[in-house]
């Protein structure tokens, strides 16, 4: 996967994450990551945000368990949206989410 685009896909709440493939280094809370709020449309391509931030959402941060899943590739949009998941992690706690992306190396 070395060189390819990370995406996580936060089931409850319905949110996509993507990593760039570069350009991000240091704490996780201050990747660059762009999100897709898929209950909402959200914005065209998705938001640039830090992961810090976006986590600090209250939709995350009150929302705790989080069903959160690695994957490779998806085909449709919309209610047809269907990942090809990887791995599935049950996140309870932010430093959850930092332990699952140690794991696979981002």
């Amino acid at each position: 996967m070395e060189g390819k685009t990370k995406k996580f896909h936060f089931q409850e709440i319905d949110w996509l994450v993507y990593f760039p493939s570069c350009g991000n280094e240091g704490k996780y809370c201050d990747y660059e990551v762009v999100f897709i709020d898929r209950k909402t449309g959200g914005l065209e391509g998705g938001e640039r945000v830090k992961l810090g931030e976006l986590l600090d959402r209250p939709e995350i941060e009150k929302n705790y368990p989080h069903t959160v899943c690695f994957f490779k590739e998806s085909s449709g949009d919309g209610a047809d949206f269907k990942p090809e998941y990887l791995e599935l992690r049950r996140i309870r706690v932010v430093e959850d989410f930092w332990m699952f992306l140690n794991a696979l190396n981002i």
